[in-house]
């Protein structure tokens, strides 16, 4: 069983080199670890029209599911608290790199307001 959260992009899904810009800025090294379920190159970028990434993050990988406007960032359900966080910075980060909201249990909020619920604070 997985622990996801939804990013939502109204304008059109962010490109990976995006998302791994604002992962930088919160400390996350991002290495990619799998594209659409091949092993990939940690410095690899994958090509336009990826289905799915495997990030590592906070000791463990973040899966982010790409959809046709929105992503699902997915941890197992034994996830740790570091890989908990990580998956939130992960999330973080795709909204800020395409303008998404991410859905909460408490509703749709921005990524300005995700930083602030989950803790993170960008450089």
């Amino acid at each position: 069983m997985g622990l996801d959260v939804a990013v939502r992009f109204p304008a059109g899904v962010p490109a990976w080199d995006a998302i791994k810009s604002h992962l930088a800025r919160v400390g996350e090294a991002a290495p990619l670890r799998m594209i659409d379920g091949m092993p990939a190159f940690p410095d690899e970028t994958p090509e336009p029209g990826w289905r799915e990434l495997r990030v590592g993050a906070g000791g463990g990988m973040v899966t982010i599911r790409h959809t046709a406007d929105s992503f699902a960032c997915i941890v197992w359900g034994n996830a740790d608290a570091a890989l908990l966080a990580a998956r939130d910075r992960v999330v973080w980060a795709c909204a800020a790199a395409g303008g998404g909201t991410v859905v909460t249990d408490a509703g749709v909020v921005s990524p300005t307001e995700f930083a602030q619920l989950s803790s993170i604070r960008p450089e």
